[in-house]
């Protein structure tokens, strides 16, 4: 196909776009509050209610794409997702803007795995194949890491609302180019979509997305949040049960006996949480210990996931001397040893010593991702495509959920527990958070306010050195895990041996 390339192109910039918008939003909630009078509690709905839609109808989506055509889907999500954008941008009100954000997410839902699942089909040969989602996978990574500079620098200039308005024009570009150079491919032997799946699916992802999140803000104690989380583990478990005994399930839960295929899932989850917990660390680190800005905190994390892109177009390259455990196991040991890094941060940075360990360990993840990636999506047959690309995605979002949750908890937990309030402060909102110590700070006298920001940051770098410590610890795990979980899969996946025929 001539124009395979200009498909990865098309896919590239969705996904780009996709990525960006997960992280671009955390500038500017601030602004939200002042604008539009945003409770606490509309305010975790608007942060949270994108995510909740988009992994409660990423498998929903995927086989819909793998029904009635993956171009389709695509185009119809680029517009609806253009559309939401325009409405989120306006939002008059804190409850009509967390309409649009799920309006969001169910447009990101329908694009996601439509994405990989082009790629999976235009690319027959397996080497172009690994390389393709090298470069998807790398720029996804980018997007993460260009989010809040993106965001800053809109900030600086324009209205909360450009930072979704911005996704409008390209959005645009996406629809015209992929009505021109996209092929369609769909399943010729699809069956009915079975409703009752459908409901399970997203009820479960949802439930057990609310719960994790739910932790991470109020606790595990929490009747609401207990009730979520087994809700959503028995609807899930419910639902893999009816996928065994339909003709044509939404997943084919065979999959996940195929060790290539679930190792995979199992370690982009894993490594995902680990990433996630250092985007939430940094950001954190940057600006309320070393008191930079949004934007120079921004700039500052941009290298480490540009790295992640470089990563994602060298895994291919490295499969054929370490194999595709070698790489995977590889990139994780990279981001440990950048975690350990981590582990010895301070009150003052040497940038210039930190670059290159930002850069090492983003490198790693890109390895990690391409090889999971095209393993997930070789693994299972081509007209599932959709499917198995939605499994994928959904893993990513639960990963990203579970790290801000747990490594989150462990690192406030640190910081409460740590925390020595100099004599006369009062210890609620000083202790509950470094920004909350700072907001306290800034109501003393200097005396007393130096004092209790000393105290504040020194409790929150050690919570940071645990954090960074435990994560390591995982990251090496999972290492191992790759290793063995992905030892004996075929260097170069031959089309269709491993998933059947077609």
């Amino acid at each position: 196909m001539k124009n395979k390339w200009s498909c990865l192109a098309v896919a590239c910039l969705a996904t780009l776009l996709l990525s960006l918008d997960l992280t671009v939003l955390h500038l500017a909630l601030p602004r939200l509050v002042a604008d539009l009078g945003a409770s606490s509690t509309q305010l975790l709905w608007i942060g949270d209610m994108y995510g909740f839609a988009l992994a409660g109808l990423l498998v929903t989506m995927g086989n819909v794409g793998d029904r009635i055509g993956r171009k389709r889907l695509l185009l119809i999500g680029t517009v609806a997702f253009g559309a939401a954008s325009a409405i989120t941008a306006y939002a008059p009100t804190p409850e009509l803007l967390i309409a649009a954000r799920a309006l969001l997410g169910v447009a990101g839902a329908t694009i996601m795995p439509s994405t990989l699942s082009i790629i999976r089909n235009v690319f027959t040969d397996p080497g172009e194949r690994t390389a393709a989602i090298g470069v998807w996978s790398g720029m996804s990574a980018a997007g993460f890491a260009i989010g809040p500079v993106v965001g800053g620098l809109l900030l600086d200039h324009f209205w909360w609302g450009s930072v979704f308005l911005i996704n409008v024009p390209i959005m645009a570009l996406v629809l015209v180019a992929g009505l021109l150079v996209l092929p369609e491919s769909r399943n010729p032997d699809a069956g009915r979509l079975d409703l009752a799946s459908v409901a399970l699916s997203f009820a479960g992802i949802v439930a057990v997305v609310y719960a994790v999140k739910e932790a991470a803000h109020q606790g595990v104690g929490r009747a609401d949040v207990l009730l979520a989380g087994l809700a959503g583990v028995a609807l899930l478990a419910l639902f893999g049960w009816r996928q065994t005994r339909l003709p044509e399930p939404l997943i084919d839960v065979r999959l996940f006996a195929r060790r290539a295929f679930s190792a995979s899932i199992l370690t982009n989850l894993l490594a995902i949480f680990a990433m996630s917990a250092m985007m939430l660390m940094f950001a954190w680190y940057l600006q309320l210990v070393l008191g930079w800005s949004p934007l120079q905190a921004g700039l500052a994390q941009l290298p480490g996931g540009l790295s992640g892109a470089v990563g994602g177009v060298l895994a291919a390259k490295l499969i054929p001397y370490l194999g595709r455990n070698g790489v995977v196991a590889l990139g994780l040991a990279m981001n440990a040893g950048s975690f350990l890094y981590y582990a010895t941060l301070s009150t003052e940075l040497n940038y210039l010593a930190l670059l290159p360990v930002m850069v090492v360990g983003g490198m790693g993840v890109g390895f990690a991702f391409t090889v999971n990636n095209d393993n997930v999506l070789a693994t299972a047959p081509r007209q599932r495509a959709g499917a198995a690309a939605a499994v994928s995605e959904t893993a990513f979002e639960l990963g990203a959920a579970l790290g801000i949750a747990i490594l989150g908890t462990v690192l406030t937990s640190a910081y409460r527990a740590n925390l020595e309030l100099p004599a006369g402060v009062p210890g609620e909102a000083a202790g509950e958070s470094l920004a909350g110590a700072l907001g306290v700070a800034a109501t003393l006298p200097a005396g007393q306010a130096d004092a209790l920001v000393r105290a504040a940051q020194a409790a929150f770098l050690d919570g940071v050195h645990l954090t960074s410590l435990v994560t390591a610890g995982l990251l090496v795990a999972v290492a191992v895990l790759a290793l063995v979980g992905l030892r004996g899969v075929p260097k170069v996946i031959p089309e269709d041996v491993l998933a059947g025929a077609r």
